[in-house]
């Protein structure tokens, strides 16, 4: 028990712990962002590994989350009658307000955070951070900037491609496959596929995309142990921004739907 109440205790004050570090790198990013921005090589090329580089992976999430979605709607409104051309309806907004950005955050979180940490975690333990210190040029705005930016920026843009490849990949398994309706399928996810749908799951990309930066960009300052350390580092990355990430979006639900709800009564 005494073991268990220890462990519980590490967990919490480690969870405090990376809260802590990352508001306080988010407040230094905010401030370099009012500050000479770094060159605008730097800036483009992490916009080309982080979004050009992530299309693939996030295209191919999003078709197939459109495709085994629309597929397990239609079985389950087969069973009623005249139901199956609603499929597009919850296809739709299901991508859009929910699974569009939260997985395209979780394949981002993956794989440029683990990028991001594991660079700048190379760069902490073979002291080319301290090396910039020591130069008078402040790392967060030259290292931590550029990527926060990309992240944040680019974000949205994935989600959108991916909601619509995957409404696409929907449309293909419901009307060519099972035969729905197109022309029913196509209304109904019109009418339901709002701009209030689509600017919820937008909203939420922006905030996904400053937490995985921040949080990989926090633990690859912080590495330390060498190349072991580094691999530690990357992998409580992926892990912390995943369910940062999950859990944010639970109160980002909340939040939005709350005030939309204020405003319409």
């Amino acid at each position: 028990m005494h073991a268990w109440f220890r462990a519980t205790g590490a967990t919490v004050l480690a969870g405090v712990e990376l809260v802590g570090g990352v508001t306080v790198l988010f407040g230094r990013t905010v401030a370099g962002l009012f500050q000479k921005w770094p060159r605008r090589g730097v800036i483009s090329e992490q916009m080309h590994q982080i979004g050009n580089k992530s299309l693939p992976v996030v295209l191919t999430t999003g078709a197939f989350t459109g495709m085994v979605l629309a597929a397990q709607t239609y079985f389950q409104f087969r069973r009623l009658a005249g139901m199956e051309a609603q499929t597009g309806a919850v296809v739709g907004v299901s991508l859009v307000k929910e699974l569009g950005p939260v997985l395209t955050a979780l394949m981002l979180a993956g794989r440029v955070g683990a990028a991001i940490t594991a660079e700048l975690g190379t760069m902490r333990v073979t002291e080319q951070i301290d090396a910039l210190e020591t130069l008078g040029t402040d790392p967060v705005r030259y290292l931590v900037v550029p990527r926060f930016l990309a992240c944040f920026l680019l974000l949205p843009l994935l989600t959108v491609m991916a909601d619509a490849i995957g409404m696409l990949g929907g449309y293909l398994v419901a009307v060519k496959v099972y035969g729905v309706d197109a022309h029913y399928y196509i209304e109904h996810t019109r009418y339901n596929v709002t701009a209030y749908a689509v600017m919820t799951g937008v909203i939420k990309s922006f905030v996904f995309g400053a937490i995985i930066a921040m949080v990989a960009c926090h633990k690859g300052f912080h590495s330390k142990g060498g190349a072991e350390g580094v691999g530690r580092a990357t992998c409580e990355s992926v892990v912390a921004a995943c369910i940062t990430v999950l859990i944010s979006n639970f109160f980002l639900t909340l939040a939005i739907e709350g005030i939309h709800n204020a405003l319409v009564t």
